[in-house]
């Protein structure tokens, strides 16, 4: 009965959504892929609203429900039916009434499933198709056949391209790039690849002296720097508070996109010097004990948990203090879900990359335990390597280990909820529900 209720639900907020769109007519960015969805709608995001009056999709709301919610511009009603009802009223003065309404609508579009992006196709007409990268094994997976059958849900979001619509392509992954040959829409790309339209380079991470008492005070990262050469210029890009290589693609995706629709670059990269980083990816969040935590902890796939352990290891590890050797690398990890047949020789060859990375290595999950082991047979010693089953016990258990200085890097898949053990080790705690993801009430519970 409540899925038959769900169904009826979705069936007439996904109706409001048509005849909205039918109505007020906004340009459509859709964004697809299996990883860096959320960082690049945001980049987005913030790159059009330079120009624009621009909507995009609250949180992850990737779903088949949650792309009418964006469309209505209402929250999630979970198991609120006020709420739900609420919603319904206001889609309809929406139709009913002229209101003011978003320019551009910036869409997160994923897929858990086969046919999920296929539906959405059917129905939604977009100026702008974004597809990231999609990995060798990435989440979800298991819910497909196959690696391709997976890549074909991604691609079928080229139908939902309008006639004169850009699409927008990942240069590093070759599934991606391929896709360049299945369209007859202007195809703009991205990424360290030289083919690429747009290319990046010199890219590094910027430092600041910390404010803490320390002798001498420790730099830390604090932002990140590059290049982006296109048609012959070359532009430098900077992004304050954030580092790590996937936010490069989010801001090489939003200016591939400014500079396929002719939109001034340098206006759309001043844009993405300090737009709002979403919590839970590759943020810095002040640990305990003058540590540093890079929280990564809004989900995980082999793709993002390597690029996660490069970004940590290209991070110069600041001294503790007057006299003292170098601080450590911490690493906690947890589960990697939805991996299927793939999921032991994914999590050992993370653990590969962790032990080449970490100084010390704490895993969360039944699934972790193969981190632990391919970082043990990588050559990390065993009394560096420490297993839990619960993220919030893993997280005491590092809040007593750490020592100054430390860099700890905390990453899993949703389901783990790792953001438990970023709550133990933040020097704030009081503070979670601005910093971390999944802060909500109706996570609480679960």
């Amino acid at each position: 009965m409540k899925e038959i209720l769900k169904q009826i639900l979705i069936s007439i907020l996904k109706f409001e959504a048509k005849l909205i769109l039918k109505k007020y007519k906004p340009k459509i960015v859709a964004i697809t892929g299996s990883v860096g969805k959320t960082s690049t709608k945001d980049a987005v995001y913030a790159a059009l609203s330079r120009f624009y009056f621009v909507r995009k999709s609250e949180k992850s709301f990737n779903s088949e429900i949650g792309l009418p919610l964006t469309i209505l511009g209402v929250p999630n009603g979970w198991n609120d039916p006020v709420v739900w009802l609420k919603n319904i009223i206001e889609g309809l003065e929406l139709i009913f009434t002229r209101e003011k309404y978003p320019e551009w609508l910036v869409l997160e579009i994923g897929a858990d499933k086969p046919g999920d992006i296929r539906n959405v196709a059917k129905w939604l007409y977009a100026d702008v198709v974004i597809i990231t990268k999609i990995g060798r094994t990435p989440v979800h997976i298991e819910f497909f056949k196959s690696l391709g059958e997976l890549i074909d849900e991604k691609a079928s979001l080229l139908r939902a391209a309008k006639k004169e619509g850009l699409i927008v392509l990942n240069a590093d992954d070759s599934a991606v790039f391929e896709l360049k040959n299945k369209t007859k829409n202007k195809v703009v790309s991205y990424g360290f690849n030289d083919e690429a339209t747009l290319s990046a380079s010199n890219s590094q991470i910027l430092y600041k002296k910390s404010r803490k008492k320390i002798n001498p005070p420790p730099d830390i990262p604090d932002g990140i720097n590059f290049k982006v050469n296109y048609g012959g210029s070359s532009l430098p890009v900077l992004i304050e508070g954030a580092f790590g290589q996937n936010h490069i693609y989010a801001a090489l995706a939003a200016l591939a996109m400014s500079c396929g629709l002719d939109l001034n670059m340098v206006a759309s990269a001043d844009a993405l010097k300090n737009y709002e980083i979403p919590p839970g990816r590759m943020k810095l969040v002040e640990g305990v004990k003058n540590t540093l935590i890079i929280d990564d902890t809004y989900n995980s796939s082999p793709a993002a948990a390597e690029a996660a352990l490069e970004t940590l290891k290209d991070i110069k590890t600041p001294r503790a203090g007057s006299g003292q050797a170098k601080s450590r690398k911490i690493v906690i990890m947890g589960d990697m879900l939805e991996l299927g047949r793939h999921t032991e020789e994914e999590h050992k060859n993370i653990g590969k990359l962790a032990a080449r990375v970490s100084d010390i290595l704490v895993t969360v999950g039944v699934r972790a335990r193969f981190i632990a082991e391919g970082a043990l047979n990588e050559g990390l010693t065993e009394k560096n390597i420490f297993q839990f089953e619960d993220s919030r016990k893993a997280g005491k258990f590092v809040e007593q280990l750490s020592e100054t200085g430390d860099i700890i890097l905390i990453k899993g898949s949703q389901g783990v909820r790792m953001e438990r053990a970023v709550e133990e080790v933040m020097a704030h705690p009081e503070n979670k529900e601005k910093l971390l993801v999944r802060q909500d009430p109706e996570w609480a519970n679960r």
